[in-house]
């Protein structure tokens, strides 16, 4: 049987070429694809991908910016933001979790109550476990390693001076906003704004490495106050004394330069450590020097006198006669402790005498006197803008009785701040000039706005005055301060209850201006309620104004006395003239 050859079969070379034609063209539209994917369409192409890829790993966190730092004149700290770590989690990854045991434990909480919270924020993914945590307090959570819990980095305030500035500097709340004082009212230049960043996250959430700023933090502005915190510690401690000894519920007391209206100290009894929100009192939290509208009794007549000095028909050595040592206003007998005859109408504030002055304030009228309180501030809230202030009330009424008129010059039917007591005895004190007062510290090169209120005659004749009632016959003898010179005035008030005034109940002041020689600091103590025979303006808060000023002087370094009377300083006044 003969075998056949067969014959291999040739590829023909058209064959061959479209082969390599198919390949070539497959592997163009896949590289074309590709180029198209990863650099050209990017809709579909990368700039999808990479945006799918950010939607699921890339995530925006807030740099935290601090608060801005509140310091006194000489640059001691008032209010700091300090560093802590707040914890957080996302509900969803948490419920459920065999740790929450565990974790309520760490946080210093019963299971029920962790169990509750998550139960509440079950459709959210954010969820605080605990705001501000020291650091240290926050790491025993987190070392815990339970999924699901993170930390974020914030700024808790802080107080270094503890009560002793609470009133004045105020509250922030747990985002940093201030609430109340200066915190409130400065918010804005204080509150720094968050910065953002972008990190790369890990499948559980966690971050594996920042990839860039968006936004920097902008931290907030430093702020120095007109207060020295030496002399607010001097005050506060000295109020808080005086309330021991007088058994008083509550005070006030402030101090003022005087010459460029910058507020020294401000300090209230009660107050209440502001770094332990737990014990809290709002009734401590109140700024008393500025926010209680009281009636100032006799701590005006000064005032008076201005309206009688500047009528022409009085001067302070002008005889008033105050026999019998009473007189009849309206049906209502006002008297005095004792007949003090025939006495000078310097002599009638000295003494404080009602009847004394009742006769001038007739002689001089209501309206005039009216228009010397609105003109030392009375009845508007002073340049500070510190939040509450009240403006307290000037009346203005058609109809006036007689005894309106006269308890009119006594302090009583109308009502003042002692911030406001004190910003109109600093117009005697700057030679009849007043400066709008500020709780910033000014600058040397700052210019002062002032505006004449009085004449600066006038305003030295009232100095003279002033001096008297600390002297030997007036009113003001334990405002007395070794070594220098102090003037000011004497009030008691009956504090006022739902029937009216009550008898045994007082508000005792005292407003001075020192050294005399070189006025310059004027300082208003309010004691509310003080008990026992004390409770005069002279007894119970005269002491707190010498001790405070004998420690305002020797620390602002004042000159102490000079042997030159009154007298001789009137009279070189007037050889200039």
């Amino acid at each position: 049987m003969s075998r056949r050859h067969i014959q291999p079969v040739e590829p023909s070379a058209w064959r061959f070429w479209w082969l390599s034609l198919l390949l070539f063209s497959l592997g163009t539209l896949l590289v074309g694809r590709l180029v198209l994917i990863q650099a050209i369409d990017k809709d579909h192409g990368a700039g999808f991908l990479k945006k799918q890829g950010a939607m699921r790993a890339v995530r925006l966190a807030e740099i935290p910016a601090y608060r801005g730092l509140i310091t006194d004149r000489r640059g001691s700290p008032l209010a700091v933001s300090t560093p802590v770590v707040s914890l957080w989690a996302n509900p969803q990854h948490l419920s459920g979790s065999d740790r929450l045991e565990e974790l309520a434990n760490a946080l210093g909480s019963a299971r029920d109550t962790l169990e509750a919270k998550l139960a509440r924020y079950a459709d959210k993914q954010f969820m605080y476990l605990a705001r501000s945590q020291t650091p240290d307090q926050a790491r025993r959570v987190l070392d815990l390693g339970i999924v699901g819990v993170r930390s974020q980095r914030e700024y808790r305030r802080f107080y270094p001076a503890g009560e002793v500035t609470s009133q004045v500097v105020g509250l922030t709340n747990t985002d940093e906003r201030g609430v109340s004082g200066l915190e409130k009212h400065l918010d804005t230049e204080l509150f720094g704004r968050a910065g953002k960043k972008r990190y790369l996250k890990d499948l559980h959430g966690d971050a594996i490495r920042d990839i860039g700023v968006v936004a920097e933090a902008r931290h907030g502005t430093e702020i120095a106050l007109s207060i020295d915190l030496r002399l607010q510690t001097l005050q506060h401690r000295e109020l808080q004394r005086a309330m021991v000894e007088t058994g008083a519920q509550a005070g006030a007391a402030v101090t003022i330069d005087a010459w460029t209206g910058e507020i020294l100290a401000m300090t209230n009894h009660p107050a209440s450590n502001p770094n332990s929100r737990a014990d809290f009192n709002p009734e401590a939290a109140r700024n008393r020097v500025m926010t209680d509208a009281i009636e100032p009794g006799s701590t005006v007549k000064p005032l008076l006198l201005v309206a009688a000095l500047e009528g022409g028909a009085f001067t302070i050595d002008t005889l008033i006669d105050t026999s019998p040592g009473r007189m009849q206003v309206n049906g209502k007998m006002l008297s005095d402790p004792r007949n003090y005859g025939e006495i000078s109408v310097s002599r009638v504030i000295e003494k404080s005498s009602q009847v004394g002055v009742t006769k001038i304030s007739q002689a001089v009228g209501h309206e005039s006197l009216l228009d010397v309180y609105r003109r030392f501030g009375f009845g508007a809230k002073s340049a500070v803008g510190f939040p509450g202030e009240r403006s307290g009330l000037v009346p203005n009424r058609e109809h006036w009785a007689d005894i309106e008129k006269a308890t009119l010059a006594f302090g009583y039917g109308l009502t003042t701040t002692p911030l406001q007591l004190a910003q109109a005895y600093a117009v005697f004190a700057n030679q009849g000039l007043r400066v709008p007062l500020t709780l910033l510290k000014r600058s040397t090169n700052e210019p002062l706005h002032s505006e004449r209120v009085v004449a600066p005659d006038i305003a030295e004749q009232v100095l003279t005055v002033l001096e008297r009632v600390t002297g030997e016959h007036g009113t003001g003898r334990r405002a007395r301060v070794a070594g220098f010179s102090v003037g000011g005035k004497t009030g008691t008030v009956h504090k006022v209850g739902a029937q009216g005034y009550i008898d045994d109940q007082y508000l005792a002041l005292f407003v001075g201006i020192a050294p005399m020689n070189e006025p310059r600091y004027v300082t208003a103590i309010v004691v509310d309620q003080p008990v026992g025979d004390d409770y005069g303006g002279g007894a119970a808060a005269a002491p707190i104004y010498a001790r405070i000023t004998e420690g305002v002087l020797r620390l602002r370094n004042a000159t102490p006395r000079i042997e030159v009377s009154s007298e001789i300083r009137l009279a070189s006044l007037g050889a200039e003239q």
